[in-house]
């Protein structure tokens, strides 16, 4: 396969680091040569967390400004944080639904609007799709399922190595059983939403 960079941001408790590792498994099964890293790694919640995946042979986890070929958002103003990551043109797919940071919910600090979010992001991307992943994971049985309905909606663009059914399958393999049937409903409405995306655009 010919070479790509993705970059996952967002917060402590969103199941960040749990995607990029799906991923990273995922390639595996299809011997991919992947390479991943963190470049922020805050386990607790709330904390920043911004993660790569680098398919196709790349030595080091490292992606440096303009490099990343996606960007993969959990929280709308990681993405934002996040965007100077991304190649001019490149694919991003984010979330819509805020989780407040500390500093917002105490009056400290102001949280931009999505309108304001989906503008910035518009200047640097090529192809932008906003899924709201916490309602629709909670639609899916739980709003811990919303990194799956991202996802869901990311292998529905067919924007790199896998598919809609490469994600299940890997769902199925490298999940705990008893999210598995949760975690599929939520990639079927991630996929809704890609498609719901595509056709508003």
């Amino acid at each position: 396969m010919s070479k790509l960079r993705i970059i996952l941001a967002g917060v402590g408790g969103q199941g960040t680091l749990t995607a990029t590792n799906l991923l990273a498994l995922m390639a595996l099964d299809k011997n991919i040569p992947v390479t991943s890293g963190e470049i922020h790694g805050m386990a607790q919640r709330g904390g920043v967390v911004e993660s790569t995946l680098l398919f196709g042979g790349y030595l080091s986890p490292r992606i440096s400004v303009a490099e990343a070929d996606i960007l993969l958002g959990f929280e709308p103003l990681e993405t934002l944080r996040a965007l100077p990551y991304l190649k001019p043109g490149g694919l991003v797919i984010s979330n819509t639904e805020p989780t407040l940071p500390v500093a917002v919910n105490l009056g400290k600090e102001t949280y931009p609007s999505q309108e304001t979010i989906q503008d910035r992001v518009a200047r640097c991307a090529s192809e932008i799709h906003f899924i709201p992943c916490k309602t629709l994971g909670l639609k899916a049985g739980t709003v811990q399922s919303a990194n799956l309905v991202l996802l869901g909606g990311y292998c529905s663009t067919q924007a790199g190595p896998f598919n809609l059914d490469d994600l299940k399958a890997g769902i199925a393999a490298h999940l705990p059983q008893k999210i598995v049937s949760i975690n599929l409903q939520a990639v079927e409405l991630g996929r809704l939403a890609l498609e719901e995306s595509l056709q508003e655009h």
